[in-house]
This record gives C-alpha cells, sequence and structure tokens, in this order.
C-alpha cells in the first residue's frame, strides 16, 4: 500500500470538492447537523453542491498561504488535509489544519497516520491541530493524541480551551522546527 500526499491546484481541486460532501456528512454525526432543503450540509440556502464549492475556493486562491493536500493510497483518493498559514492561524503559529478527513475504506490502518505524518513534514514550525472534544468525537481524540504523541515523542501539548471562533476545542500544539 502506498499512501501519498499532493497539492492540489486549480486543475485537480474537483477532486477535494468531490470529497467534501463526504466530509462534511461524517461531521454530522459528531455536530448534529442536518443538510439544508436542498440535500447539502449549509445552514444557509446553498442549491447545489456547486454553489457550495465557490465558497470553499479560497483554498486555491494563494499557494503561499493555503495548501489543499489530496490523501491517495495506490492512486486512488483516500481524503484530504486542509493546511493553512499565516494570516489565516491561531495567534502564535505557524501552520493550523483546518481540516483533515479520511474515507472510511481507508481508515484504520494507518493510512490517516502517514499522511499526517506527511502533511507535517512538508511544514516545518509551530502547529496548532484542534478537534470537537464531545464524547462523540472520540475515535478522532484518541486518533490525534496517539499520532501526535508519537511524531512529536512525546512533546505536544494538548489543552482544550474556547477558541476565537469555533467554541471549546481539544487544542494541540507542536513544533516540528529543526533543532
Amino acid at each position: 500500500m502506498t499512501i501519498t500526499i499532493e497539492l492540489t491546484d486549480q486543475s485537480t481541486k474537483f477532486i477535494i470538492n468531490n470529497l467534501y460532501p463526504l466530509y462534511l456528512h461524517d461531521l454530522s454525526e459528531i455536530w448534529g447537523w442536518k443538510p439544508n432543503k436542498y440535500g447539502v450540509f449549509e445552514e444557509d440556502e446553498t442549491l447545489t453542491l456547486h454553489e457550495q464549492n465557490k465558497v470553499f475556493d479560497i483554498w486555491w486562491s494563494d499557494p503561499a498561504v493555503f495548501f489543499p493536500y489530496l490523501i491517495r493510497v495506490d492512486d486512488i483518493p483516500a481524503g484530504f488535509a486542509l493546511v493553512a498559514a499565516p494570516p489565516h492561524t491561531p495567534p502564535s503559529c505557524d501552520y493550523y489544519l483546518y481540516e483533515f478527513f479520511i474515507l472510511r475504506s481507508f481508515r484504520g490502518n494507518g493510512v490517516a497516520e502517514a499522511a499526517a505524518v506527511q502533511v507535517f513534514n512538508n511544514h516545518q514550525g509551530a502547529w496548532e491541530v484542534q478537534t470537537n472534544p464531545n464524547e462523540v468525537n472520540q475515535r478522532a481524540q484518541s486518533f490525534w493524541r496517539k499520532t501526535l504523541r508519537k511524531y512529536t515523542d512525546g512533546s505536544c501539548l494538548e489543552e482544550t480551551a474556547a477558541t476565537q471562533n469555533d467554541g471549546i476545542k481539544i487544542i494541540f500544539k507542536f513544533n516540528n522546527s529543526p533543532a
């Protein structure tokens, strides 16, 4: 099994756009979201996935700030990781992992950890990763604790705190800059 990550651009962004509704569907279990009256996971009157993707286009607007990675397993799309640099990060961090998603058929066999490590290795500096602290999100919480403790050799900081725009979260902070 070969696990790779690749930055997407205007010509390949459609693959992440194809996966994004599946990601929102998975999150609906955690957040209790329901689709709007048109079947789109948005709170407003977004009519189509195409319309939803227009808002999502920011990820391909500035390649020095936004890093939209496609995760592949044996050349098959398996998920994505969306990373941002300042000014789109929490204070005092160089990189923030906005979204991380692995399709269910690729979970539980090391794909997520291998992809996360590749993403982190592509960007050296102070990182922040957040996840929902709710009981129904135990799998993601466990994944990030295990993966980040292993990746940082135990030097990852974890706290549960209010975020600037997204409520209470479990916040993981680490720095992977060369010593």
